[in-house]
């Protein structure tokens, strides 16, 4: 697909409102590529452009760029294995009935999360596993300043991340940030923890904000994060551990030895990404 400058295609004001598409430019040729539909419904409402071929080097960071022109948040896409066309070609894909991030109170959110994961019956084991907290839920850790502007520091990881899985393709959605990016597709990627990703979207809202996360791929069940305020110590780790615990628990559960929240900060430690996988 080519396009005029400063003129969205054609193909990609399906993604918007009318008075929205009218205010928008983008300035970055696209490769060929179509929109996809979602699979609810009448099957009518464009949510998604996704591009033909994997993603060209260097158009990431390009679209990121253009994004505050062009109201389109770039995504890196993989499909479940052995299946390509999923969820993206196939429209699997339900906004429909998904809360706003903006209504959630993180804390709040968090920490409900939290009660339900380590509430087991075998005391012993689930406190074993999120000590030094135990049962109880430490708060939000505090923001930390970022060691590199996050939009430069997502530019750069995308491309990592482009480099390391390169049949992943390009996607575009309109929304105003990349967190929102997920809710306004619809993903469902969480759908076995959470069948709400309005309420995914909200915590990485807050990441956004505190740690300079920036949301720059997806896959199935898959979610890649550049983070340019990583901790810098266990002590700075171990609260973030929490929060990713309570928010994708299979992260350490079914991550590396050992299977405790100390084993999983000591990784957070400096980590440039994020990465998240839900059973």
């Amino acid at each position: 697909m080519t396009s005029s400058v400063n003129e969205i295609p054609a193909e990609l004001l399906e993604l918007f409102a009318d008075e929205e598409s009218r205010r928008r430019t983008l300035t970055v040729p696209l490769p060929p590529g179509r929109t996809v539909r979602v699979d609810e419904g009448d099957g009518e409402r464009a949510v998604l452009w996704v591009s033909d071929d994997p993603a060209p080097a260097g158009l990431w960071p390009r679209l990121h760029a253009a994004h505050g022109d062009s109201g389109l948040w770039p995504l890196l896409l993989d499909s479940l294995p052995g299946e390509p066309t999923r969820p993206w070609d196939d429209g699997e894909l339900w906004p429909d009935g998904l809360s706003s991030p903006a209504q959630h109170d993180v804390a709040q959110l968090l920490a409900g999360w939290w009660a339900s994961r380590t509430g087991s019956d075998d005391e012993d084991s689930a406190s074993r596993a999120t000590d030094p907290y135990g049962r109880d839920w430490p708060g939000l850790a505090p923001a930390a300043q970022p060691r590199l502007a996050p939009q430069q520091h997502a530019d750069h990881w995308a491309e990592q991340l482009a480099h390391a899985q390169p049949s992943m393709r390009l996607g575009l959605v309109a929304a105003d940030r990349g967190s929102d990016a997920l809710t306004v597709a619809g993903w469902q990627g969480p759908a076995n923890y959470t069948n709400d990703t309005g309420k995914i979207s909200a915590v990485l809202r807050s990441w956004e904000d505190r740690f300079g996360v920036r949301v720059i791929g997806v896959g199935f069940a898959e979610l890649y994060l550049s983070v340019a305020a990583p901790p810098g110590d266990l002590a700075e780790a171990l609260p973030i551990a929490a929060e990713h615990f309570a928010f994708c628990p299979d992260n350490i559960w079914q991550g590396p030895h050992p299977h405790t929240l100390g084993g999983y900060a000591d990784r957070l430690i400096d980590a440039p990404t994020w990465a998240f996988w839900w059973d």
